[in-house]
């Protein structure tokens, strides 16, 4: 498939996880990708190889300024963003709510919310000039309900699914798509703790058994329905939080319930 021949595509939190392989598999159907990230070395090792041409930009999602001149930047180079997939994101602690750092639980807003905020307000005036474009947010479970997420991380999430919605009914009128996805549990290097946790514990078989396929995710699985939303064969998909969970969510999968 070529869905995104002739396009340019933005993606954030790129140098790893969901942002490497959406990037990775925005490339391989023809789009020209702008990997962007705060680890500007791990940046140059996610770089395609397909596709293309290709840049990386050093950005810190949380600072609106950084993310303006990020958008300018790819004006510049390509004269046009037809994609924007907002992946960056941070965990916090699982602390409860009243032993919860308030300066932590401040920059994972920044960074998880502000920060898509920041990149669909900048990049729908383009989109809006050349007459349409999408974006695609990357959400999470935990921001559908509780027990996937701190409270940080969570609260962040749900704010992150109902921006999908309220920019959706802002920028629809112009043609400009936005979505979110809502990801179970993936072997990133977010997650990577709570991998090497059950590993060392000898509690590998439990990783994804709340999920109804009774596995977890990999990025490339993620990419794949990012890669739907954000091209023409969701043309008429617009305001949507679609979890790819492998059905962790359709069920009241809890606890002792069922294994």
């Amino acid at each position: 498939m070529v869905r995104f021949a002739g396009k340019t595509a933005i993606v954030t939190g790129a140098s790893s996880g969901i942002g490497k392989a959406t990037a990775q598999r925005l490339a391989s159907e023809g789009a020209s990708v702008v990997l962007v990230d705060i680890n500007e070395q791990a940046l140059e090792q996610a770089l395609p190889t397909t596709g293309g041409p290709h840049m990386t930009i050093r950005c810190d999602v949380a600072d609106e300024a950084a993310v303006k001149d990020c958008i300018h930047t790819v004006l510049d180079r390509y004269g046009r963003i037809d994609v924007i997939c907002n992946n960056a994101g941070m965990v916090c602690t699982h602390d409860p709510i009243t032993e919860l750092d308030s300066d932590r639980m401040k920059r994972v807003f920044e960074v998880n919310l502000f920060g898509q905020m920041y990149f669909i307000k900048h990049g729908a005036k383009p989109m809006i000039d050349q007459g349409g474009g999408a974006i695609v947010n990357t959400a999470s479970v935990a921001g559908i309900r509780s027990g996937a997420g701190g409270n940080a991380y969570s609260a962040s999430k749900a704010g992150v699914i109902n921006l999908t919605q309220t920019t959706a009914c802002d920028l629809g009128q112009y043609g400009i798509r936005v979505n979110a996805v809502c990801p179970g549990l993936v072997e990133t290097g977010m997650t990577k703790p709570v991998f090497d946790y059950a590993r060392d514990k000898g509690k590998e078989h439990k990783l994804g058994s709340r999920a109804e396929l009774r596995r977890f995710g990999k990025p490339s699985e993620i990419a794949s329905v990012i890669a739907f939303l954000a091209s023409d064969d969701a043309s008429f998909v617009t305001g949507q939080a679609l979890a790819a969970d492998g059905g962790n969510t359709a069920s009241l999968n809890m606890p002792g319930m069922k294994f």
